[in-house]
């Protein structure tokens, strides 16, 4: 290794695995790190050490955040996967076999993450209510997720990093379902495995979901003794309310009424809108407020309005909540609202989220808070739009948001506009099958699509999308970049070559899915893709292997992250609520990749290798 540029350029890769694979330094960072070294060595121009920010690649994962949230906030994924789960039934093989596949089904248009986290709380709930195990389940909902990153070619990050690898060589890409045959057969020997061994591997432990369990919306009115102080009110025609604003009328300040929300004439008929200030009060609008009952008597009868019967009708409550939210929010040490009332912060002009109560020390305020100085570790119950109970993580400085309800889990702001949405998904699996527009266009063209029919929230979209993982694609393709004009690629498999001589072509294959697996137990999947997918289609140059072959091998172990929690998020996010060790991955996990190489050896060979 001579060339110094070829020493820099190894020396980076070696120092950013180091670096990702410990988290001494966020990825984000060692990505920006990345760039700044090849620039500042001379081992790239800064246009190239800076070409991985405007590479197809990145533009098409940052969409497909997007796509994810706009498949979420419509309710498709939730629409079915309760659909799939209340199939189940309490028969465990059933739910299982429904679960696994329906997680799969859904995970093959958008991140295997957000798959996960959507079907976890669906099925503790039904696993509860059936009385089956937590433990028996969450694990095989992880290797599902993880599963349908194998069915298309927008399923999972380290495809699109995979095939770019092939495209930027001018070899023929994977298409878009290039990749289904392998993951439905991964899929039904994944679920025959659990279904007949996996998940008895599963049942010693102790869940934690009892230990975690998250409360209801009407659990936390109760705790804060709020529901006794519900009241609702009906604007007769000629009220003095009528064509004024919420922030005019000063509810709570003047007549110590919270307004929380009105059932008023929409576009669709009557619904339910969150009481921003802006919210203007129209005839025959019914309130839903907070107050003493002395204070409401006395706001009904000033401004001429109707008292109703509080009637809780249980499919107006779950409209109701689609809509209201609450969260409970604890001030931070460095807070600067310590020492101001909630009236001296403006909370709701500020935050656009009413204070219901304020628990302290153990005591609860209902009354009289108003004026109160804050204090540190003071809980404020906060009362808004879901959208505006969400915004409250972005104050991190002033106040942490707590846990959400479970109710939170069935919100679906979008729920009118799911036909669209699925109109529109079609329409891009329709571009990319019939290859009619680059992936990156048609991609591009859908995410416009679903932000201008707002089937998702534009500023959703800035939120949802996981910046970290973008810009650690954005360093790492530079890298790549590096490595092979260097010739460290062509060195590194060459060193390869020798060890597989003799091995044939299908001993490579084998070789290429074990070396990627076994590198994905330590660092995530896109950044092994990045660094392993260039030496693969290399070494299948070399060796007279189809790329395509050696390009999709890759691809289906990137996705194999089933032995080890820290291959993959999907397996953190399911260890807490599971009580689960490391062991019980690698009790699963381990045939499950044994599976898996034998799928994809027989698949290759019948498709590349004819």
């Amino acid at each position: 290794m001579n060339d110094p540029h070829m020493l820099v350029a190894v020396l980076t890769l070696a120092g950013a695995a180091v670096l990702l694979v410990t988290n001494w330094i966020r990825g984000d960072l060692v990505a920006v790190l990345v760039m700044l070294t090849l620039m500042l060595t001379g081992v790239l121009e800064p246009g190239d050490a800076l070409s991985g920010l405007s590479s197809p690649v990145v533009v098409i994962i940052a969409s497909m955040f997007v796509i994810s949230e706009a498949i979420v906030h419509t309710g498709l994924a939730q629409r079915m996967g309760e659909a799939i789960i209340d199939r189940g039934g309490t028969s465990e093989v059933r739910l299982l076999v429904l679960l696994m596949a329906g997680s799969a089904l859904v995970g093959s248009f958008m991140s295997s993450t957000a798959t996960a986290a959507i079907f976890i709380p669906i099925t503790l709930a039904v696993a509860e209510k059936a009385g089956l195990n937590h433990r028996r389940l969450l694990i095989p909902l992880a290797a599902a997720a993880l599963i349908s990153g194998m069915m298309t070619l927008v399923a999972t990050t380290p495809n699109i990093v995979i095939n770019n690898a092939l495209r930027s060589r001018g070899m023929e890409p994977l298409s878009f379902f290039s990749f289904t045959p392998f993951g439905i057969l991964v899929l039904a020997l994944a679920i025959a495995f659990i279904v007949f061994a996996g998940r008895h591997l599963l049942s010693g432990g102790q869940s934690a979901v009892g230990r975690r369990r998250e409360r209801s919306i009407g659990e936390i009115l109760q705790g804060y003794d709020i529901r006794q102080r519900v009241g609702v009110l009906r604007v007769q025609p000629g009220s003095d309310l009528i064509d004024r604003s919420v922030a005019r009328m000063q509810l709570g300040a003047r007549h110590h009424v919270n307004l929380i929300a009105l059932h008023t004439v929409a576009d669709s008929g009557r619904a339910f809108v969150p009481a921003r200030p802006e919210t203007v009060f129209l005839a025959n609008d019914i309130l839903v407020v907070i107050a003493e009952h002395e204070a409401l008597d006395r706001f009904a009868e000033t401004f001429g309005l109707e008292r109703m019967e509080l009637q809780v009708d249980p499919a107006l409550e779950r409209e109701f909540f689609q809509v209201v939210g609450v969260g409970e929010v604890m001030l931070t040490p460095e807070s600067n609202l310590i020492g101001k009332s909630v009236r001296e912060i403006g909370f709701h002009s500020r935050f656009r989220c009413q204070v219901l109560a304020i628990r302290r020390k153990g005591a609860t305020l209902t009354t009289g808070f108003a004026d109160e100085p804050l204090r540190f570790g003071d809980v404020l119950l906060a009362c808004g739009a879901w959208e505006d109970i969400l915004q409250l993580r972005e104050h991190r400085d002033q106040y942490i948001l707590l846990n959400l309800p479970q109710d939170y889990h069935e919100v679906i702001p979008a729920r009118s506009r799911g036909p669209l949405a699925v109109i529109i998904l079609a329409a891009m699996v329709g571009l990319l099958v019939f290859d009619l527009l680059p992936t990156v266009t048609a991609v591009l063209v859908a995410t416009a699509a679903l932000i201008l029919t707002r089937c998702v929230n534009v500023d959703s979209c800035y939120r949802v999308i996981d910046w970290q993982t973008v810009l650690i694609i954005a360093g790492m393709l530079p890298l790549a970049l590096a490595l092979e004009r260097t010739g460290a690629i062509t060195l590194v498999t060459d060193h390869l070559l020798g060890l597989f001589a003799g091995v044939g072509p299908m001993g490579v294959l084998a070789a290429l899915f074990l070396v990627t697996v076994g590198i994905g137990l330590f660092l995530s999947n896109t950044p092994t893709a990045v660094l392993v997918a260039p030496m693969a289609v290399e070494i299948g140059v070399k060796m007279g292997i189809p790329p395509q072959a050696c390009a999709m091998t890759v691809a289906i172990a990137c996705s194999a992250a089933f032995i080890s929690p820290l291959g993959s998020p999907v397996n953190m996010i399911v260890r807490e609520p599971g009580g689960y060790t490391f062991m019980d991955y690698a009790r699963v996990g381990v045939p499950l990749v044994a599976l898996s190489l034998a799928a994809t050896l027989v698949l290759v060979r019948l498709i590349y290798l004819r």
